[in-house]
């Protein structure tokens, strides 16, 4: 790890590049922002978690404590999924002030979520907030973090985080942005799942004014699969720009990812995809969507899904959908005696509705329809 005081890293002239030409960062003087640790109370997106979380063999903990505390452990594993070569990557490690380590023994399975927050309260700072993952062999666990505003001043957040899935090894990780709107938000994300290992990622993007969040899943491992989900709602004039790949590097893997955005206002969002298969990464499954319901004209949505393949024995698909509302749909609730402007919340809560049955009846669906309800309230009172 970079010391906290050594010089921030600039960030290189992104315009041209592959992947931020639809986020302008031009209006960025990310060196205004100083690295300020977080803390503070905020509006929480999930709830109904136990903060006091007996956890038994598994250690969780703040990074930082973990460093000192375990640091071969740290340390074998720290910066082994992302690189520091990454210009955001590389301020996160020379500004670190928050995080939290993980670490799930073999065949250890935890009997309860466990759960973090990371809350900005310093205005006009970055929080360099970091997540290390890691499940050994057999482990079970699912972890739910989410990053909150304790006010309405502008900052950075920038957020790094290394999910390391073991053989064997089922991990389901929740991740849900609800910054304020005037913030930027950058993440890089980064699971290795190796093999017969199992991988469910979940994305919710709802707050920040722009920024761009990264996630990638490499199936390291032979019979190793993931599932990746998203849901993003914006208005006003927000922008959310989501960057995905599914890397199939071992033969006999499976992805499935759907991404699902609802737009207000002139709110844009873009996301783009990429399936990439790997040399000798025969019998690949791997699918993608993303679908994007407007809900004014001023709104825009940009789905770009890229498949980039090097095997011959390989089931690789993909979808995009950008629309309005269907009217048509609209009229037949409201021919069965439905006013309009509820009909038009029943198109929209059935649109995202289709996401959240991507999970089984209980907890995790309940809490991931409660944040969508309670987002989509925000939007459309707007």
């Amino acid at each position: 790890m970079a010391s906290a005081t050594a010089a921030l890293p600039e960030l290189p002239q992104f315009k041209g590049v592959p992947g931020w030409e639809f986020t302008d960062l031009s209006k960025l003087d990310i060196d205004a922002y100083a690295p300020a640790p977080g803390g503070g109370e905020a509006e929480p997106l999930f709830s109904g978690f136990d903060a006091a979380g007996d956890h038994g063999d598994a250690i969780v903990m703040p990074l930082a404590e973990a460093m000192r505390e375990h640091p071969d452990l740290v340390d074998r594993h720290l910066g082994t999924v992302v690189s520091s070569d990454d210009p955001f990557v590389a301020r996160n490690e020379a500004g670190l002030g928050d995080g939290a380590f993980i670490y799930v023994p073999r065949g250890v399975t935890l009997d309860a979520p466990v759960s973090l927050t990371a809350v900005q309260s310093q205005p006009k700072t970055a929080l360099n907030w970091r997540v290390l993952v890691v499940l050994e062999e057999g482990a079970q666990a699912e972890v739910w973090e989410q990053y909150l505003s304790a006010g309405d001043e502008d900052g950075l957040f920038n957020t790094v985080v290394e999910l390391v899935v073991g053989p064997n090894a089922h991990l389901r990780f929740v991740s849900g942005q609800a910054l304020n709107e005037k913030s930027w938000v950058f993440g890089t994300q980064r699971a290795v799942v190796q093999r017969d290992g199992s991988l469910d990622w979940v994305a919710l993007g709802f707050g920040s004014a722009r920024g761009k969040v990264r996630m990638e899943t490499q199936l390291a491992g032979e019979g190793s699969s993931a599932k990746v989900t998203g849901a993003y709602a914006g208005h006003a004039r927000q922008h959310l720009d989501f960057d995905t790949t599914q890397e199939h590097a071992a033969a006999n893997t499976t992805s499935d990812l759907a991404f699902r955005g609802v737009l207000e206002g002139r709110a844009t969002a873009v996301w783009r995809g990429m399936i990439k298969v790997d040399p000798g990464a025969q019998q690949t499954d791997a699918f993608q969507e993303s679908r994007n319901l407007l809900l004014s004209k001023r709104a825009h949505a940009d789905a770009i899904p890229g498949l980039e393949i090097e095997a011959n024995d390989v089931r690789c698909t993909h979808a995009a959908a950008i629309a309005q509302i269907d009217p048509a749909q609209v009229y037949y609730l409201m021919s069965h005696g439905i006013p309009r402007a509820t009909a038009t919340r029943l198109v929209i809560e059935g649109f995202l509705e289709e996401l959240v049955e991507r999970f089984e009846e209980g907890p995790v669906r309940e809490r991931l329809s409660a944040a969508l309800q309670a987002r989509l309230e925000t939007v459309l009172a707007a």
